[in-house]
C-alpha cells in the first residue's frame, strides 16, 4: 500500500520527468537544448505542486516514495 496519496498530475510530472532525464542521458541527443528547457519546466512543476504544502506532503519521505514509485513504474515498463 501507498503510505503518500499523491495526485494523478504529480505522478505523471515525474514519470515525464524521468521520462526527459533518460533521453538526455542517451549519448549524443538529439534536441539536447529542448529536452534541458522541458526538464526544467518539470522539475518547476514538481517543485511547486500544492500536494507539498498539505500534511502529507511536508515530509521528505514523500519526495524520496515519488520518485522511487514513478522510477519503479517506468523500469518494469522498459523490462
Amino acid at each position: 500500500m501507498d503510505r503518500f496519496p499523491f495526485p494523478d498530475d504529480l505522478i505523471r510530472a515525474q514519470q515525464q520527468w524521468h521520462d526527459t532525464y533518460r533521453a538526455l542521458a542517451a549519448p549524443r541527443p538529439r534536441r539536447a537544448t529542448e529536452l534541458r528547457r522541458r526538464l526544467l519546466a518539470l522539475s518547476v512543476r514538481i517543485q511547486w505542486h500544492s500536494f507539498w504544502s498539505t500534511a502529507a506532503g511536508r515530509t521528505p519521505a514523500a519526495r524520496v516514495e515519488l520518485r522511487q514509485r514513478t522510477a519503479a513504474d517506468r523500469t518494469r515498463v522498459a523490462a
